[in-house]
């Protein structure tokens, strides 16, 4: 390792100012970072010094991601092994080639066949993310002549557990580039933004192609038709049906197989425990605000308990259970992993539970009341990111009143 540090500070020289590839410091000063501990320190006036740093958060975030990125590449494995299955003969795909030439089953019995299986979808999207996201944050650091932020570390690992297995990886490439350039660039890098950029970036996907983000590829065929069913399926063709009974029948779609994440959908969000899992994490590290996910499990409470009791025969998602709404869709990962973002989210207590609350009310409102957008969180958390600022102004404000009050200013 000293080796490597001789080289890595003789080879350095050319990068630093002054140098002929100073242009690309950014770059270089990124690779450093990233395999030895920066040897700057902080000069002049006396400041706080702190264990936990911009890369510790970023770190433990991603360990709190484990179990989702796995249950992403085991649940995407065994759709496909379900499928496969019951139309009696592989997918056409680069994917099933290369299962075959490695001699594995399709089998979803089988938990290392399913692992392998999904990492063959998972893993392209990951690389293109990061590849493509890293250039853009690269550019910009080098015309900004500033160091590359450890942000996106974060960003390129949650943006393809919000998208389905099937979608193009052009368009991968080009959701990316907008979360990175529109989300956070534009308002001044890491720390800047005031939208949560991998949101963002699935947003713009969204709205520009709505079939393929929502899954328009036959993925799963379901045991009451010959045709199949894809991607999103449990919202957006109303396989809950407004009530547990009719849920457990349509599809064969269970609670208990939504909660854990034997469903369809975009690949991390599927699995309401995985994310239980990263929740505990971020909580019991306090990287995660607990408030903003208690609020908006009262919210998606309050806001599901009111449409209950207020009942539709047309629309049967009025009748949707609290606790269905909390294992359908990307409810649990945008919750934990998006609402909980420390830069577009609420800073102040107060107004995270406001926040919070929000949050969980617009998502409930926007999946029932809204039939063209079932999956309400991704818009919900948005919606929220732009008001955080100004919930944050008003519960300073409070707090200036309550001061002038108690000392009768």
């Amino acid at each position: 390792m000293k080796a490597l540090r001789r080289i890595l500070d003789r080879q350095g020289k050319m990068f630093e100012p002054g140098g002929k590839l100073e242009k690309l410091y950014p770059l270089w000063e990124a690779q450093d970072t990233f395999l030895y501990t920066p040897g700057s320190v902080t000069k002049g006036a006396s400041h706080v010094r702190d264990a936990v740093d911009l890369k510790r958060i970023m770190i433990t975030v991603v360990v709190a991601l484990v179990p989702a990125i796995g249950m992403a590449m085991y649940n995407t494995g065994l759709q496909a092994h379900r499928f496969i299955q019951a139309g009696a003969e592989p997918l056409a795909n680069w994917q099933t080639s290369v299962m075959q030439s490695l001699g594995m089953a399709f089998d979803p019995g089988n938990l290392l066949a399913c692992l392998v299986h999904g990492a063959l979808y998972y893993l392209p999207i990951l690389l293109v993310t990061f590849s493509v996201g890293g250039l853009a944050e690269a550019v910009f650091a080098m015309v900004r002549k500033h160091e590359i932020n450890e942000g996106f570390l974060v960003t390129g690992m949650l943006f393809p557990l919000t998208l389905p297995a099937t979608i193009p990886l052009w368009q991968v490439a080009i959701g990316i580039i907008f979360g990175v350039v529109i989300g956070k660039e534009i308002f001044g890098g890491t720390g800047m933004n005031i939208l949560n950029p991998a949101l963002t970036a699935r947003a713009f996907l969204f709205f520009a192609y709505p079939a393929q983000i929502s899954g328009d590829n036959v993925w799963v065929a379901a045991k009451t038709s010959a045709d199949g069913y894809s991607g999103a399926t449990a919202l957006s063709n109303g396989a809950v049906g407004g009530l547990p009974a009719i849920a457990e029948t349509a599809q064969g779609l269970s609670w208990q197989d939504a909660f854990f994440g034997f469903v369809p959908g975009s690949m991390g969000e599927t699995s309401a425990l995985a994310c239980l899992i990263g929740a505990v994490i971020l909580i019991v590290t306090q990287i995660g605000s607990w408030r903003i996910m208690l609020s908006a499990v009262l919210g998606t409470i309050g806001a599901s308990m009111l449409l209950n009791a207020i009942g539709s025969e047309t629309n049967l998602l009025l009748n949707v259970p609290f606790w269905w709404h909390m294992v359908l869709g990307g409810w649990a990962f945008g919750i934990v992993f998006m609402a909980t973002d420390p830069v577009s989210a609420s800073q102040s207590n107060a107004g995270r539970w406001a926040y919070g609350f929000g949050i969980g009310v617009l998502a409930v409102f926007i999946r029932v009341l809204n039939p063209a957008f079932p999956e309400g969180v991704m818009l919900a958390i948005l919606f929220m990111n732009v008001f955080a600022a100004f919930i944050d102004h008003f519960v300073v404000q409070a707090n200036i009143r309550r001061r002038k009050a108690r000392y009768a200013v």
